[in-house]
């Protein structure tokens, strides 16, 4: 008889200090055989090579980052996700679980929101089920979080370049353990340093090599994975920090080369720096001004929608419009974008050349509206992402304004709205760290330290949950414990 996984999760990034919160209608449900696009390694549900291995597609529900998740809606999705897990259990017991998320889930008014769907979900598989789980490697791993999945594996690059490669390791390493009888052991050790993405990108050092030495632990004898998280700093949460997960077969093993990870990534905590020049953002602009260079990406890191901003602070909008050579349209500016329905529908009433004054920003909460005053140069209908958008001219200043919350990481996203960055003296786009595609592009880049609820400046935060002391948040703080604990 083959061996039965079952295949479930739920994943986004939270922001608990965003205003946004995320909705059911935010997320994307697939089931069944709608699962099939996210694991294309597998092949009619099955390994290529591993007939004798049945996979269960269930449930994945995946959204946007942004702001909390209602708990409404988280339990609506836990309650259909259970629900699956107990039926297909009744027909005949998983051998194993492969448990999709990303590990930086909030939920209003809770804490830990995997590690509490990792329990409800081993009530039902039962003790003997083996647990395998992929992760981001912004995502916090808490201690029951460890202490309840078996196995646990991270992306290793940043810009996110190996999401599928993860989740086919989570699954190929479940599938070896399932098939030689392995149940692993596990050392976990808490970092205590908290650090934005966009200064632990693999691009760059310290991280850079700090990363490559995984594959190589993994080839030890007595390992089976080797996992380091950044963690996520704009989770207010007590899990908030990095962390080591070493598996295999070894104690000894895996509590060394956990330990030695921690030890080297707490050891480089004064070495990390943004991944391209930093400043404020009269600086960013005028360093984008005096250059030649085009395109000239400005990242406007504060609201960034895909670290878990709401979208919608047009505080760097409000900047662009009051930087005289651009407000003259003596020079030109790109900003990308807002979330502002009603703005949105305005210009569509307007049309294409027509004259609009509008309020954009704060349709969450994200700080005060701004007003923009010009005209209408494009208008696209039902984006699939990004619903109806509006591209307004104040100047030139070139705003892109959406009716739901979009993401732009692709130079055809804004070529698209007959904008080229190529063209402009300034693309600013609501990111951190520069997306492959605009990176690429890129000839000048600075990132721009603006407010919003991923702030990069993280001592302008109130954390008031997260275990400290913890780097850097308390720069004097002593050595710490980097002891692991081992589980299994």
């Amino acid at each position: 008889m083959s061996l039965r996984i079952g295949i479930a999760g739920m994943s986004t990034e939270s922001s608990t200090f965003a205003p946004h919160r995320t909705t059911l209608d935010d997320f994307r449900v697939a089931r069944g055989a709608e699962l099939a696009d996210r694991y294309p390694f597998l092949r009619d549900w099955r390994l290529p090579g591993r007939t004798d291995v049945e996979f269960v597609p269930l449930l994945q529900a995946s959204a946007l980052p942004g702001g909390q998740v209602l708990p409404e809606v988280y339990d609506t999705l836990e309650a259909e996700i259970l629900d699956l897990i107990r039926a297909a259990v009744a027909e005949r017991p998983f051998d194993g679980f492969y448990f999709d998320i990303h590990g930086a889930m909030a939920v209003e008014g809770r804490r830990d929101a995997e590690a509490r769907l990792a329990r409800r979900i081993r009530e039902l598989v039962g003790p003997r089920c083996l647990i395998s789980a992929s992760m981001d490697l912004h995502g916090q791993v808490s201690r029951d979080l460890v202490e309840t999945v078996d196995l646990l594996t991270a992306y290793r690059t940043a810009p996110h370049i190996d999401y599928l490669e993860t989740r086919e390791r989570a699954v190929r390493t479940l599938v070896r353990c399932l098939t030689e009888g392995i149940r692993p052991v596990r050392a976990w050790v808490r970092v205590p340093v908290l650090l934005p993405g966009e200064k632990t990108s693999t691009r760059v050092e310290p991280a850079r090599s700090i990363y490559a030495t995984l594959p190589e632990i993994e080839r030890q004898p007595g390992v089976l994975d080797a996992s380091l998280w950044v963690g996520y700093a704009w989770a207010d949460e007590p899990r908030s920090a990095a962390t080591v997960v070493v598996s295999g077969t070894d104690r000894q093993a895996v509590t060394a080369h956990a330990e030695r990870l921690a030890r080297a990534w707490w050891d480089a905590r004064h070495q990390f720096e943004f991944c391209a020049p930093a400043g404020p953002a009269d600086w960013c602009v005028a360093q984008a001004l005096a250059s030649d260079q085009r395109p000239f990406f400005i990242s406007d890191s504060g609201d960034n929608p895909t670290g878990g901003g709401s979208n919608d602070v047009a505080w760097f909008l409000g900047h662009l419009l009051a930087t005289p050579q651009l407000a003259s349209g003596e020079r030109t500016a790109i900003w990308a974008s807002c979330v502002a329905p009603d703005a949105v529908r305005a210009c569509v009433q307007a049309g294409v050349g027509g004259s609009v004054r509008v309020e954009v920003g704060g349709c969450f909460g994200g700080g005060d509206p701004v007003t923009v005053s010009g005209t209408v140069t494009h208008v696209e209908h039902a984006d699939p992402v990004g619903g109806d958008i509006a591209v307004v001219r104040s100047g030139g200043v070139h705003a892109v304004l959406t009716s739901r919350r979009k993401p732009f990481h692709y130079v055809a996203d804004l070529e698209k709205l007959g904008l080229d960055p190529a063209q402009h003296d300034i693309t600013a786009v609501k990111i951190g760290y520069l997306q492959p595609d605009l990176y690429q592009a890129a000839k000048g880049w600075v990132l721009a330290l603006t407010p919003g609820g991923v702030d990069q400046d993280l001592n302008r935060l109130e954390y008031r949950h997260v275990l400290r002391p913890i780097h850097p948040l308390d720069p004097e703080m002593a050595e710490p414990d980097l002891s692991a604990v081992l589980f299994g």
